[in-house]
């Protein structure tokens, strides 16, 4: 790099300008320096091009160097290519010419090359695996030394042979290159071709091009200690990297926490994954090869290193594509798979990684010598340096390379960072720059000035100031921008002058000037070798002791700059190291040391730390000397209450088993479950047809530990689903629940095979796959982290993942997790609307659940720390970390893992001793240890039934949790405490197990009587004091009882922190507390006062269960500050005043007397003892507070007594003035009792407030750190260790994110690892990517309590209410009513036929008189039809209903759908695909129109029907052979048998229900050949052919569109004959007699939707006895039955009763009637000829039609052992039909009264049709026309050749005028009044002088005008009898254009 400065400097300001710019920085809060180096410059008379914005000399090499090096974003210089000619080929790899050019598919081809022409091979960025062939001038190419190359380009296309391309950007264009940046020969032009022996084409050497000498020399010989590795070019993205992270291996780590260089089998998660930027221009598989990896080991274990010496120098950066990538570093594993890296692309984890450390992760390659690493540099400097490679080249490291680590991850965070976001390249990438290389060190050197010593650097912290540093440095053009077009050509925009890199070093240097030595700046003038070897002297020399950090700067003028940076700090370089372990590579060293022996050294020193000598011999000597006093002391309150027990004296009552309910919360949440279960199946993509399910079935998946195991097994079987879902019987046992619940582990595939089988086997079976604990293992099953462990790694996706699981439409998979970041990336299987999260239980303040438990997660921990708060939740030990931190220094060869375990677990034994009597021990514990472990002995002596508190001592190595259970089982067995405390080991792959006595305890605590049992899961030591030892890497969901007091997280690892590793740690303190404490409010601070379900407060909730410090502060509106006493031991006061009161002897055996008054606050809190408990108990309180936190304002008086109780529980007082007691410092015995009967139970105390967390120092200041917008540092991490983010441009997360924007965000920017299980679900179409029957839960942990209130009840509780839904959709409403009018009897029973006749008897059957009587209810309403003169009783059969509110009042009943019954078109069985339209045969919608013509003489016209016939149903037509014209419809013989076969064809009229009409009979029919018909109206066609497109059609004519259900049964019968009579002809041709061809048709509504047929038994002792029993058939045995009937053609209509459950014995006796049939008929259209349906009703015609045919002498036939049920569907049909004014389209209500009017009047006109007014007005107001027939029944209405319903008062009787028309004998009756209905010619005047009328009777004629009404009356002589008056003519209320009735009414004189 150049040092041409766009001006000269201003010397005399230029030091004062900047050092006063960068104390400034140092001082302010802000990591980002102000861009304030314009200032140090003159007026800029050159200005920088835009290719210098990053700090570069113009010069053409080094420039091109940088662009391939960096990614194609980060080139400075956007290159428009050519478009290629129209019709050329584009395709990469082949010449335009479409000739192949690629080295492989040509290198045993013959190629032509002219004199002086070299073939070449040429780089395509498109295929980084393959070389392009190419010809060029070897003058333009260079010599040996890369020089003498001519300027220019000459070259030739081996392809096609197309010459002299004289501009290699024209070649490359011709080539398909396809490039982004400027074309050039030096760039893409990289090897020599030459022929092997065989002749083949092969890759010769690299092309030496100038600066590039060094580049790829090599050849593969000798032996190299180093141990640098580089990803093989071949490998790519899915093969190579099989690395898993740590916990902690992300970028959110500690800078240089990721393996980068430790580990062959963990290359560096964050260095090869997380921070690639993805920009669309390179996919993550080419940017993790450019991507520099590195791995190190030991020299045993590695395998042979082959290059032939250093690499020399080169600018910027190794490509990838040089040879050195992919030959020289083969690095051997194994001899006997030599080349299994290189080639095969597998796993890189078969070194075990605690093996591994080692030098030179850099792929950059220096030149001159190798740096040496000194010999005992481990021991000198007590911590191996970690190196992290910065900018350009790095030496190779040789001689003891073990003593130091390499990583890349800070190059590729720099390198990340130059990469533009797609974001800004609207901008144009050569206008706004990224930030410089100089910019990017000296922010760097900033950052690491500003780092405390006891913080340890952060990779995201980098990130984010390079953000922000850029941000603020474009910010002016990015809104420049914004507002206008980018020019093509545009000038430099930046005032901002660059630092260039002569001014680095000196202004880093100045930078770490302030820093007291904690950052050394080394300045190298020629390479980074020296200023290594410099750092090494003085480490050796010792000269760097105060220093944490390194910096080596070269910065030369000709080359870019070259740096690194060493963690030489003891504390940074342990914890960044042992991140880079892999969680098996962690156990496996911790394993190590502790097998070798290596940490006995550790525990000699403690031995020596003991002035009274070994730990082990003072608890020996105790044992002996107090083996008899401390055993029966001890034992006495634990045993006391046993014996209290029995006596019944005082036992305690707190001990509560709360029984299974459901919370609010879960129905809640389950019933958002369900929710969007029913939007996936109401979606159009048929992707779950829930109407096809009949039940549930489900399979809970949880990993492999045994406690959450039998964790869900207890909750399954508490929860009573089994047997709600119908899936067991009563009785069930536990191998029956154990079906349902599948560990994760290596048995678990044959539990899920048999789910699979059962899956298949039960298609109308919906199975519910719940993966519970979701975030656990989601390692791809082709990427295994642990290769030689356990097999259960990548389970859960072999299983859940698997083809079967994915395709099977009745397989729902539901995750359920707490921490669901890891599912929420740019390829997740799960839709973000199937997410579901867990609701907030506040909104504007009010609670929406009225939940008496109020949850206490994260948020609220970090909110106790603010000061202001009572106690502090979460804290951590300082004198503990300092210790651990000095033994560090002193063992710095054993990890700190084992030092923190062997550390805490001295602590532990020293407190037992110091709570025991050996007051010496107090000194060698920490006051926060102390206090655990003196609540936890104490607490069961503080309840009378010995209840006592939970110590959680978590420890994750699981060999280090078996030294620490042993450790602290042997000191308690010394201090005869085996009966006081159950310790227990946790350990995931096995159960629980504890002692007898304990065991004993719990049964009677718990009430249970079983002999053998024995605790299972945590929650059932509810009230166990214990210390419960929980190992494992990661909690695996296991919840924690409500006794759970303390967690001791101090052992957690805490150098690999992603956020779900924090969160889960912290999730086993999640504590659902009491709300009903009476707690005072906490002031809200503005972390709690955002939306509950905002990232800040992810528990979503606002009450904090603490108090606040005082009135004062309530009031200031100051930002409170974080207090500095949650480590107790701060304040010196409380540590002396703890200690000393902890071992004092007032209360033998546990405490000795003498030193309680040391401490003046408890000496307060002593001083009036007896007279008030409460008084007393609010002083200790006070004390307590006042001892814990000096810093805090003093605790109020009126503060409530409870709250302080709480606040005392931090103090370490004597343990009668324990926090849990209630009494002073007596050790009288009388004083012990009053303890034991007063005080509170402490296990009832801990259940009402959160547990109290210990945390390491590192995680404790994540956790309570937050950025300047509020958000916790925590939330920012990296969300899961086998994720990455997507780019480091992102944007920062808000504090105000929802959890639903919290999952965008993270599913934008976070990409998964070749490792996690999402990584290949990758496509284009993003859509593609989402499964459809894929759902996640999530929801905050909730340890504690989780069977009440947590996850697991509600999705329990939504398996409960999908089956209720389920059972729901296959049930259906139906009409359930019965007969009407069954009391009126037109003669006596009797019977005809016998009850179990099969089919009725012509004769007898002709011998049955006709009843007149309606008997169906939904004609309740309608007039009574009279036949003589009946027995009526005269009761008011008044409207008990108005017509509106029938379909709403009918009485209805729920039945479960039968596999008989008929569907709507939300019915999507497999069986019936191919019969509604889905047969792949079949095109969808494949159907055609044809017309169908016949002439009516009543209609005066011919009618055109249009039938839609689909493909497949064509068979059943007759079509005209040349035209394809309609002929007829075939139809079968009466003769005809064939069982699979329905001869009559079925129509079915509807209108409004093309959804909901029931016309799917594929089920109903039994999947038999039948032809079904729907008569649709002309309007409605396209939406009923939408939804049936395999339905025929038949389309009424349009003037029918307002026509009723009369004029669809009209043209049905019409059509029929027609096409009866067409029929006949056509096979009278074929020799057919006519009335062979069968004349019945089916008219069925729309809403039959099942049939039943009566089972008669007449096997009774007399004739007369039978039993009758109802079943569900299918509507073909029906059919088939009635269509075998003997001489079934002699009946005209034949049908069948309406289902009713009150169906009695009579009906069913006499199995056929001669009465009307409605709803569902056979209708024999030869027999009806001459019996028309009226084509104008709309109600009432099939009451009508019956009169008709029966007056016509046709016989009527009911079958009654058969029924059909009708279901309620409250949409279409007859109410589709709605009356409104004509005028005005507003909604006006509009009575019947008003539907007719006088003639000519101003009446408002309806728009209605006439006969609906007529027939609607006659209903509701007939008693108008005919006042003497209203309630009269013996004297009804007469009415002619019609029945109109005349309302339910009214009695009407039916006459024909027909001639030789059967009519009732009426020479008795007397009739109130006429009804003459468009009286026909058959009516004359001698046929009504027939008939009687009262005096005073009415008459009511109607016609179709004026001028017909007056014909009729003139023709009929009425005005003989009946008196006419003007004013007696009316109309309907409709306009002339809409042809009203008219209609005039006289009186009988």
């Amino acid at each position: 790099m150049g040092n041409s400065y766009a001006g000269q400097l201003k010397t005399t300001r230029f030091e004062e300008v900047l050092h006063n710019s960068i104390e400034a920085s140092l001082r302010s809060n802000n990591l980002v320096p102000r861009p304030i180096f314009s200032q140090l410059y003159l007026e800029a008379e050159q200005q920088l091009s835009s290719l210098e914005a990053g700090s570069r000399a113009d010069n053409e090499e080094e420039e091109e160097e940088e662009e391939e090096e960096g990614s194609e974003s980060s080139s400075p210089v956007s290159y428009q290519m050519k478009p290629p000619p129209e019709g050329c080929c584009t395709t990469d790899g082949f010449c335009q010419a479409g000739k192949d050019l690629r080295l492989v598919s040509i290198s045993n081809e013959h190629i032509e090359v002219p004199s002086g022409f070299l073939l070449v091979g040429a780089k395509s960025p498109n295929l980084p695996d393959h070389l392009l062939v190419c010809a060029v001038d070897k003058r333009f190419l260079p010599d040996d030394n890369g020089r003498n190359a001519l300027l220019g380009f000459s070259g030739n296309c081996v392809g096609c042979g197309k010459k002299g391309f004289c501009y290699f950007t024209e070649f490359s264009n011709h080539i398909n290159l396809k490039l982004t940046t400027q074309p050039k020969k030096q760039k893409h032009l990289k090897y020599y071709l030459v022929r092997n022996a065989q002749g083949a084409l092969t890759k010769g050497s690299v092309i030496c091009w100038k600066g590039a000498e060094f580049r790829g020399r090599q050849s593969s010989s000798s032996t190299c200690s180093s141990t640098l590795f580089q990803l093989p070019e071949s490998s790519g993205l899915s093969g190579s990297i099989s690395s898993e992270p740590l916990p902690a291996a992300n970028p959110n780590t500690p800078a240089g926490t990721q393996q980068t260089a430790a580990g062959i089998d963990h290359i560096p998660s964050t260095a090869a994954f997380s921070s690639t930027v993805y920009n669309g221009k390179e996919s993550p598989k080419q940017q993790l090869v450019k991507n520099n990896l590195s791995a190190l080991t030991r020299p045993s274990v590695l395998g042979t290193l082959t290059n032939s010496g250093p690499p020399k120098k080169r600018h910027k950066g190794w490509s990838p594509e040089s040879p050195s990538s992919t030959e020289t570093w083969n690095l051997q594993l194994n001899p006997q798979v030599p080349n299994r890296i290189k080639n095969d692309g597998g796993s890189l984890s078969s070194l075990p990684h605690s093996a591994l450390v080692g030098p030179a992760s850099s792929p950059m390659v220096g030149s001159g010598e190798p740096v040496s690493v000194p010999d005992n540099l481990l021991k000198i400097c007590k911590a191996k340096p970690v190196i992290f490679k910065g900018h350009g080249n790095f030496p190779y490291l040789c001689g003891n390379i073990n003593d130091v680590i390499v990583s890349p991850l800070l190059y590729t965070c720099y390198r990340n960072s130059q990469s533009l976001s797609r974001a800004y390249e609207q901008y144009g990438a050569s206008t706004i720059q990224p930030i410089s290389e100089e910019m990017q060190l000296l922010l760097t050197v900033y950052y690491l000035v500003q780092l405390a010593s006891d913080q340890v650097p952060l990779i995201e912290d980098l990130e984010q100031i390079f953000m922000r540093s850029w941000r603020e440095s474009h910010l002016s053009e990015i809104r420049q921008y914004q507002q206008a077009i980018p020019q093509t050509f545009p000038q430099v925009p930046s005032q901002i002058a660059p630092v260039t890199s002569a001014q680095l070093p000196w202004l880093a240097g100045l930078a770490a000037s302030s820093c007291n030595d904690s950052v050394h700046i080394i300045e190298c003038s020629y390479s980074l070798a020296e200023g290594l070897s410099e750092m090494f002297k003085l480490l050796i020399e010792g000269k760097l002791i105060k220093t944490n950090y390194v910096v080596i700067i070269c910065a030369s003028r000709n080359r870019g700059i070259d740096s690194c940076i060493v963690i030489t700090g003891k504390y940074q370089a342990r914890v960044l190291s042992e991140g880079m372990l892999t969680p098996s590579d962690y156990q496996k060293e911790v394993n190590y040391q502790l097998v070798t022996g290596k940490v006995e050294t550790l525990g000699s020193f403690f031995s020596t730390l003991c002035p009274e000598g070994d730990i082990d011999l003072l608890l020996e000597k105790f044992y002996q000397e107090n083996q008899g006093h401390i055993s029966s002391s001890l034992s006495a309150s634990v045993n006391k209450s046993t014996a209290m027990n029995g006596t019944g004296a005082a036992v305690c009552t707190s001990y509560e088993i709360e029984r299974h309910q459901i919370r609010p919360f879960q129905l809640a949440v389950a019933q958002k479950l369900l929710s969007h279960i029913c939007s996936i199946a109401d979606s159009s993509t048929q992707n779950l047809d829930l109407g096809s399910f009949e039940k549930i079935d489900f399979l809970i998946c949880v990993p492999p530990s045994e406690v959450t195991y039998q964790q869900t097994l207890f909750h399954l079987w508490h929860s009573g689903i089994l047997l709600e879902l119908g899936l067991e019987k009563e009785h069930l046992t536990k191998q029956r629940v154990e079906q349902y619940v599948m560990k994760l582990d290596a048995d678990a595939q044959i539990k899920f095979k048999v789910f699979l089988q059962n899956s298949m086997q039960n298609p109308h079976t919906l199975f519910v796959l719940i993966h519970d604990h979701a975030h656990w293992d989601l390692m791809s099953a082709m990427h295994s982290l642990y290769p030689q462990t356990e097999l259960s790694t990548g389970l859960v996706d072999r299983l859940l993942n698997c083809r079967e699981v994915k395709e099977a439409p009745n397989i729902v998979t539901l995750h359920v997790t707490s921490f669901p970041y890891a599912l929420q990336t740019q390829h997740t299987h799960i839709s973000p609307y199937n997410e579901i999260h867990w609701p907030s239980s506040y909104s504007n303040g009010v609670d929406l659940y009225h939940e008496n438990k109020k949850y206490f997660g994260l948020s609220e921990f970090i909110e106790s720390t603010l000061s202001g708060h009572s106690i502090p939740l979460l804290r951590y030990d300082s004198s503990f970390e300092a210790m651990v931190m000095a033994l560090g220094k002193r063992f710095p060869r054993l990890h700190s893992a084992v030092i923190r375990t062997f550390v805490l677990i001295q602590h532990y034994s020293a407190a037992m001793m110091a709570v025991c009597g050996l007051s010496q021990m107090k000194n060698y514990t920490s006051v926060e240890t102390l206090e655990i472990t003196q609540n936890l002995i104490n607490s069961s002596r503080q309840c009378p039934s010995g209840h006592g508190l939970m110590v959680v001592l978590r420890i994750p190595c699981t060999p280090l949790a078996a030294v620490a259970y042993e450790r602290l089982y042997n000191v308690r067995e010394r201090l005869a405490l085996e009966d006081n405390f159950e310790i227990i080991l946790g350990n995931p792959n096995s159960g629980i197990t504890i002692g007898k006595h304990f065991v004993e305890q719990l049964k009677v605590w718990q009430k249970i009587e079983d002999v053998d049992w024995k605790p299972r899961t945590y929650l059932e030591l509810e009230g166990l004091p214990c210390i419960l030892i929980f190992s494992g890497m990661d909690p695996q969901g296991e919840s924690l009882p409500r006794s759970l007091r303390y967690c001791d997280l101090r052992l957690i690892n805490s150098s690999s922190l992603v956020r779900t590793t924090l969160e889960q740690e912290l999730g086993l303190a999640a504590y659902f507390v009491s709300s009903e404490v009476h707690t005072e409010k906490a002031v809200v601070n503005d972390v709690l006062e955002s939306d509950p379900e905002k990232l800040s407060s992810t528990d979503n909730e606002d009450e904090e269960i603490a108090t606040e410090g005082s009135a004062s502060e309530k009031r200031s509106p100051m930002k409170r500050e974080r207090s500095h006493s949650h480590d107790s031991a701060s304040s010196s006061l409380s540590s002396k005043a703890s200690i000393t009161a902890f071992c004092s002897e007032s209360s033998p055996p546990f405490v000795t007397a003498g030193d309680t008054a040391k401490s003046p606050h408890l000496s307060n809190s002593t001083e009036e003892n007896t007279n008030s408990h409460e008084r007393q108990k609010q002083k200790v309180d006070k004390g307590a507070q006042t001892t814990v936190s000096k810093h805090l304002p003093p605790v109020t008086e009126q503060l409530d007594t409870k709250q302080n109780i709480r606040s005392a529980q931090i103090s370490i007082t004597s343990s009668s003035s324990s926090p849990f007691s209630s009494s002073s410092s007596s050790s009288a015995p009388t004083q012990n009792s009053f303890i034991l009967q007063t005080s509170q139970c402490s296990m009832t105390k801990a259940s009402k407030q959160p547990p109290i967390v210990f945390l390491p120092k590192l995680v404790y200041d994540i956790i309570t750190s937050t950025d300047s917008s509020g958000l916790p540092k925590s939330s920012s991490l990296l969300p899961y260790h086998s994720v990455m983010w997507a780019s480091s441009f992102r944007p920062l997360m808000s504090k105000m994110m929802t959890c639903t924007e919290q999952s965008l965000y993270y599913r934008q920017w976070t990409v998964p690892k070749p490792i996690h299980m999402d990584y290949n679900n990758r496509n284009e179409g993003r859509m593609d990517t989402f499964h459809p029957r894929r759902l996640l839960l999530s929801g905050p942990p909730q340890v504690c309590n989780k069977s009440k209130i947590g996850k697991t009840g509600a999705y329990l509780q939504f398996l409960s209410i999908l089956s209720r839904m389920l059972i729901r959709l296959t049930e259906v409403d139906v009409y359930d009513e019965e007969e009407i009018n069954i009391n009126i009897k037109e003669e006596p029973d009797q019977c005809y036929h016998q009850p179990g006749d099969t089919w009725p008897d012509l004769e007898t059957f002709k011998k049955i008189p006709f009843n007149y009587t309606i008997h169906d209810p939904k004609y309740e309403d309608a007039s009574l039809i009279c036949s003589k003169l009946q027995t009526i009783n005269s009761e008011d059969r008044s409207m008990s209903r108005r017509q509106e509110d029938m379909y709403t009042r009918r009485q209805t009943t729920r039945m479960r759908l039968s596999k008989y019954a008929a569907y709507n078109t939300y019915h999507h069985c497999e069986q019936c695909h191919q019969y509604m339209g889905f047969n792949p045969r079949y095109q969808l919608y494949e159907s055609t129109l044809h017309a169908f013509a016949f002439s009516y003489s009543m209609l005066g016209e011919e009618i055109q029907l249009h039938f839609i016939i689909p493909k497949s149903k064509e068979h059943h037509f007759v079509f005209s052979q040349p035209g394809r014209q309609l002929e007829s419809m075939r139809l079968p013989l009466v003769t005809d048998k064939n069982e699979d076969y329905i001869k009559s064809p079925t129509f079915t009229p509807t209108t409004g229900r093309h959804e909901h009409g029931l016309f799917n009979l594929y089920h109903a029919m039994d999947g038999a050949s039948h032809l079904h018909v729907l008569v649709v109206k002309e309007y409605e066609m396209a939406i009923y052919k939408k939804y049936w497109p395999n339905h025929i059609m038949l389309v009424l004519p349009s003037i029918f569109n307002s026509a009723g259900v009369g004029a669809a049964h009209f043209l049905i019968k019409e059509l029929s004959y027609h096409n009866l009579e067409l029929e006949r002809n056509r096979q009278e041709e074929l020799g057919i007699k006519p009335q062979d061809i069968w004349p019945f048709i089916v008219i069925s509504d729309d809403s039959c939707v099942m049939w039943n047929a009566v089972e008669v038994d007449c096997s009774g002792d007399r004739k007369s006895d039978y039993t009758w029993t109802e079943r569900n058939v299918s509507l073909k045995q029906i059919l088939q039955h009635i269509e075998a009937t003997p001489n079934v053609t002699h009946y005209a209509l034949i049908g069948m009763r309406k289902w009713s459950s009150k169906a009695n014995s009579t009906e069913i006796k006499e199995p056929f009637s001669c009465c009307h049939v409605h709803d569902f008929i056979m209708l024999n259209v030869d027999l009806t000829q001459n019996v028309q349906y009226n084509q104008n009703r709309f109600m009432c015609d099939d009451v009508d039609f019956n009169l008709r045919v029966h007056s016509a002498g046709l016989l009527i036939c009911r079958f009654n052992h058969f029924s059909v049920m009708k279901k309620q569907i409250a949409v279409g049909g007859q109410r589709s039909f709605h009356i409104k004014s004509k005028v005005s389209d507003t909604p006006v209500s509009i009575s019947p009264a008003q539907y007719i009017c006088a003639p000519d009047s101003k009446h408002t006109f309806l728009a209605a049709p006439a006969q609906l007014l007529l027939e609607k007005y006659l209903q509701y107001h007939s008693h108008r026309f005919f006042p003497l027939s209203l309630k009269n029944y013996s004297h009804p209405v007469l009415s002619v050749d019609c029945y109109l319903n005349l309302g339910p008062q009214i009695a009407v009787c039916y006459v024909s005028s027909r001639p030789h028309s059967l009519n009732i004998s009426s020479s008795g009756l007397t009739f109130s009044g006429l009804l003459l209905y468009l009286c026909d010619s058959f009516v004359v005047a001698s046929f009504l002088k027939k008939f009687h009328f009262l005096k005073g009777a009415t008459l009511c004629v109607i016609c179709q005008d004026r001028n017909s009404l007056r014909q009729t009356v003139v023709r009929l002589e009425l005005e003989d009898e009946w008196q006419f008056r003007l004013r007696d003519e009316f109309q309907t209320a409709n306009a002339k254009e809409d042809r009203p009735l008219f209609f005039l009414t006289g009186r009988h004189i």
